[in-house]
């Protein structure tokens, strides 16, 4: 995948899969501390996202569908090295 779009603060409208599976959350998250994509996000394409949280507990667990999370500072970090088009490749398991 290749980062697409990067965004500060951005605003969340949680998918129509995520709603079913937690219909108790806002259709709608709008930009700052409360929001779960945190202080910065890299979109890989209409799907996934590297982002930030609010949430730093949740780091490394499968919470939603499409997504990594880091803290904060790692994506504001990233953040400013990565430009829109910077391929990017998730891998499981490091590679030795």
């Amino acid at each position: 995948m290749r980062v697409s779009r990067k965004a500060e603060w951005p605003d969340w409208p949680p998918s129509p899969g995520v709603i079913a599976r937690q219909p108790q959350l806002p259709r709608s998250f709008k930009r700052g501390p409360g929001n779960p994509l945190g202080a910065r996000a890299l979109f890989l394409g209409p799907t996934y996202r590297i982002h930030g949280t609010n949430q730093p507990q949740t780091i490394g667990n499968a919470v939603f569908t499409g997504c990594y999370r880091l803290t904060n500072a790692d994506i504001i970090d990233l953040y400013g090295r990565v430009a829109v088009g910077t391929k990017i490749v998730v891998r499981q398991k490091p590679t030795l």
